[in-house]
């Protein structure tokens, strides 16, 4: 799928770190969602990141502005401040939480790419060791508290239920914004 966006692409190796490389200037602070648990570096981020890797890549979570797996923008130079951070709980190390940060408060992808995220994550549960990954979207996005009320509803239906929620109309984030036709 690289290639696809007039953003420039996702080939350009120039512009990206080395995958399997912990570079902390090229990503997102931990924020919020992360206080007080074990944020994860060097290699034990790696090893979860390359893990969300390849769950993006065989579930398709795809930032379609940059025409890449969603797991690469971490590695996008042009992003320093975007991309995934992790944590696993400060009093159950079964639970991780992953917190999206978005290239831009407005990103529009942001409620997709999240639920994408939750959605290959906890649905091939038998390719990690977590009992759940728990996904938030950082608080700079303008939409992040609606985002993060349907994740935390869709993570209380995978706790009761075991399996990931199916897909359907009701996904789409409540928002502040007027339903104004262009």
């Amino acid at each position: 799928m690289s290639g696809l966006s007039p953003f420039g692409g996702g080939n350009d190796d120039a512009t990206f770190d080395e995958e399997g490389e912990f570079v902390p200037e090229h990503l997102p602070e931990p924020g919020g969602f992360l206080d007080g648990h074990n944020v994860l570096v060097g290699d034990d981020h790696v090893a979860v990141h390359e893990i969300a890797h390849e769950l993006f890549e065989e579930r398709g979570v795809y930032d379609m502005t940059f025409g890449y797996n969603l797991a690469r923008l971490n590695f996008d130079t042009r992003h320093p401040e975007a991309g995934f951070r992790y944590a696993e709980e400060a009093d159950d190390p079964a639970v991780l939480r992953a917190e999206f940060t978005p290239t831009t408060a407005f990103c529009p992808q942001t409620h997709t790419l999240t639920v994408g995220a939750f959605r290959a994550w906890n649905g091939v549960d038998d390719r990690h060791d977590y009992e759940i990954v728990r996904i938030r979207a950082a608080p700079m996005h303008q939409e992040s508290d609606a985002v993060n009320e349907q994740l935390r509803s869709l993570e209380e239906e995978y706790r009761e239920t075991g399996t990931v929620p199916e897909e359907d109309d009701d996904d789409a984030p409540a928002t502040d914004s007027p339903d104004v036709q262009f």
